[in-house]
């Protein structure tokens, strides 16, 4: 009797012990994975994966008059994930023209879209402007408008992106420097007080210089940066927006200062340019984002699938929106490859 209350009191104690040293069965993986291209029509991508795992994605849309919005909790779902129009153009003025190049953040508590406009009455006014949303989801409640992000002098303006380093918020953008007036477009770099204005000075980090920087027109834009292994690295756009598209690389050492010119090496070729093999024309415009396990890199860009365009690039509505893993080299740098061939796309290792 004694033996058996004995047992019966280590029972539980027993079946605790069996619990914790026996593990569960281990699921299996999930693929993370997505099908190129992922949305038709989408140029100029940026995709934000939010701390909840939310991923939100914005884009240029052909007809320029609009910014709109999509979630998705995988990268594969932002293809089918309901569309919303969160803000139009204006009817006359600013923000009438060319809606270009939007991204979305979430900062200090609130989400901004930094976006490219011009004017009714001059379409190549090109300026950068904020919207602000208080709310915790972007979708709901209104969109505010901050006006128009002045960066220090009045020129071609776009694509600016922005990025915190060591408790300091940076934004980087496009403008074109005012001498030479031949110059195209440069990538600068400034500090920012709040997430809608920058503070003096306003630094160029990178002209187009190169052969493969000045094709059809001399460009550097659309930056994107990654910070990783000790190194603060900008993705950037080069020539023009057909099959010449590519995008170079800038680096700089997370110590640097990085409103020293000097502190920026770039790359002396594309890391990412045309694939004839693959069938993929004019790759650029990116953002990076992570796979769904939180630590993948994703290289999210648009391209066409084929090289001959008629008339203006700037009027084919076929840049799509695509994906596929950043890898990178032993030493420390990004391993961009080549863009892949339509169809599926493993992001993530399983």
């Amino acid at each position: 009797m004694r033996a058996r209350f004995l047992a019966m009191a280590l029972l539980p104690f027993a079946a605790s012990v069996f619990a914790f040293s026996v593990p569960a069965q281990a699921s299996q993986p999930v693929m993370q994975s997505a099908t190129n291209p992922l949305i038709l029509q989408r140029a100029d991508p940026h995709v934000f994966r939010h701390r909840d795992g939310t991923y939100y994605m914005t884009a240029t849309v052909p007809e320029y008059d609009r910014i709109v919005l999509r979630h998705s909790p995988t990268i594969a779902g932002l293809a089918t994930a309901k569309e919303q129009v969160i803000w139009r153009r204006h009817e006359k003025g600013e923000m009438a023209a060319h809606i270009w190049a939007p991204e979305i953040h979430f900062i200090g508590g609130k989400w901004y879209v930094y976006f490219t406009a011009g004017r009714s009455d001059d379409v190549w006014a090109i300026r950068l402007y904020v919207l602000e949303n208080a709310a915790a989801d972007p979708f709901t409640d209104s969109w505010t408008e901050k006006g128009q992000l002045r960066t220090g002098f009045e020129s071609f303006s776009l694509d600016a992106t922005t990025f915190e380093h060591r408790g300091q918020r940076y934004l980087v953008w496009t403008q074109r420097p005012l001498e030479p007036r031949d110059a195209g477009t440069d990538i600068y770099i400034a500090r920012m007080p709040n997430p809608w204005s920058i503070e003096q000075p306003q630094v160029s980090i990178s002209s187009p210089q190169l052969d493969w920087e000045t094709r059809g027109f001399k460009v550097n834009e659309a930056p994107a940066v990654i910070v990783r292994n000790g190194r603060v690295f900008v993705a950037f756009s080069a020539s023009a927006t057909d099959a010449n598209y590519c995008i170079g690389l800038l680096t700089a050492n997370e110590d640097a200062n990085l409103l020293d010119r000097k502190s920026w090496t770039k790359n002396p070729v594309p890391v990412f340019a045309t694939s004839e093999a693959d069938h993929q024309y004019g790759p650029g415009h990116n953002s990076f984002t992570v796979a769904e396990d939180g630590t993948t890199d994703v290289l999210v860009y648009h391209a066409r699938n084929y090289r001959d365009i008629k008339g203006d690039p700037l009027h084919d509505p076929n840049r799509h929106t695509r994906v596929q893993r950043l890898n990178w080299k032993a030493d420390g740098t990004p391993d961009f490859g080549e863009p892949v061939a339509d169809g599926p796309v493993v992001l993530a290792p399983q």
